[in-house]
């Protein structure tokens, strides 16, 4: 997935927690309902920018599409093989992309798009990929749009925005739409699939959420203390909520 990191994370680290997320509640739905809106049939080629390791160019493979993963980052790509032997894997950047112009029937990247500094310049390489009519799918968070039930409203509200400064693009899944649409994209459309958590599976995503705000000074490391132990504590007494928005938008090329 990593195309410009938004943390320190190693690569292994952010493959587990890629795996993590990948069997959360929805998280397969949610991946086959951007298989969908590709408008593939088998024998057509689709790209994964940002592929990570590799599940979604599995899948995508299993369904009898010509699946091609490309990630920048040399461990992801070894794993990826590692992992799904007989599947294509490149290191390439969403910038650049090893591919011939109007050669590919399908463009996804998913959660990547909110790592990248010019998300404009890689809609325009996928412009230069697809063949005309060809789909393109991007899925995605807004970082300001962690829903956290918890007795500070206001502190919570901190924790959130703190965390999504340190990401390059904290906003751009909600400007997906017009990003599509200015970069020439036809018959866009917009979904957004909310996941609702109320067990501990999601418990570290929002640990790491008041982890990330600390470092950055926005909060103490006391109210982060009492902030999490709440967090624990709703876990233990089923009170734990969280929701998370994610945004599918799709559209067609037009050269």
């Amino acid at each position: 997935m990593s195309k410009e990191p938004e943390n320190e994370q190693g690569p292994d680290e952010l493959i587990a927690l890629l795996d993590a997320v990948d069997m959360l509640p929805g998280a397969s739905e949610l991946r086959h309902r951007s298989y969908e809106l590709l408008h593939l049939v088998p024998g057509e080629t689709v790209v994964d920018v940002g592929c990570g390791a590799g599940r979604a160019v599995a899948e995508l493979a299993e369904t009898g599409l010509t699946a091609i993963g490309v990630d920048p980052d040399e461990r992801m790509v070894e794993v990826a093989r590692q992992r799904w032997s007989g599947t294509d894997f490149r290191m390439a950047d969403a910038y650049r992309l090893p591919f011939a112009d109007a050669t590919v029937d399908g463009y996804r990247s998913d959660k990547v798009f909110h790592e990248l500094a010019q998300p404009s310049r890689a809609l325009g390489e996928a412009q230069r990929i697809l063949a005309p009519g060809g789909r393109i799918v991007l899925v995605g968070q807004d970082w300001d749009t962690f829903v956290i039930d918890s007795d500070d409203p206001v502190l919570t509200r901190t924790i959130v925005h703190a965390r999504a400064d340190l990401v390059r693009g904290p906003q751009t899944a909600r400007r997906y739409r017009n990003l599509l649409l200015a970069a020439g994209f036809e018959r866009v459309t917009i979904e957004i699939h909310t996941g609702v958590f109320t067990g501990p599976a999601m418990l570290p995503v929002v640990v790491g959420l008041a982890e990330g705000a600390c470092s950055t000074g926005a909060v103490s490391r006391a109210q982060v203390d009492v902030w999490i132990g709440e967090q624990r504590r709703r876990v233990e007494r089923d009170r734990f909520f969280l929701a998370l928005p994610m945004f599918v938008a799709a559209g067609a090329a037009t050269r």
